[in-house]
């Protein structure tokens, strides 16, 4: 039955294979924490997205750095725009971050980052990769708690808009 307005779209969350590959596929993000004084900040992040986790990395000495170590909690929101899906899917996650460093992480997930970054190109994914490795970085682990997603195709599909 269609709808008439678009009060309550929470019926309408992406499918869980279209989710996977949406996560997989795309490679930035909007990474948001709590300051000091509780005010939420977002910044867009590259990412991967393997063991059921959101990876991403920045310098110690960046402010987000200091606000993960006092709160671990945070929210990463994904689109679809600029994959295979084309627009209009989204996923969001609350999640909780932790701050990792050592070697085994840093050999996988260089790598794995910069094939996103830099897809194509074996010596831009190389130099990517060593600037990546320096000594004052930080890997994010995210792992998700709690999940929402959206897929506003299935919406407009159920909605009296004659054709999609």
């Amino acid at each position: 039955m269609p709808v008439t307005d678009y009060e309550k779209v929470d019926v309408y969350p992406l499918d869980p294979a279209v989710q996977e590959q949406l996560l997989r596929e795309q490679n930035e993000c909007v990474f948001c924490w709590g300051t000091r004084d509780h005010w939420p900040v977002g910044m867009v992040m590259s990412y991967v997205w393997r063991r059921d986790r959101f990876w991403l990395t920045a310098a110690k000495q960046r402010a987000r750095v200091a606000a993960l170590k006092r709160d671990d909690r945070v929210s990463l929101s994904v689109s679809s725009v600029g994959t295979s899906l084309g627009p209009a899917k989204t996923v969001t996650v609350k999640g909780r971050c932790r701050l990792v460093d050592d070697r085994a992480t840093k050999d996988w997930f260089y790598p794995a980052l910069s094939a996103a970054i830099v897809p194509g190109s074996e010596a831009g994914q190389k130099a990517f990769q060593a600037m990546l490795d320096s000594p004052n970085r930080v890997i994010f682990e995210v792992t998700p708690v709690k999940w929402f997603s959206f897929d506003s195709i299935k919406m407009m599909e159920d909605s009296l808009f004659p054709e999609v």
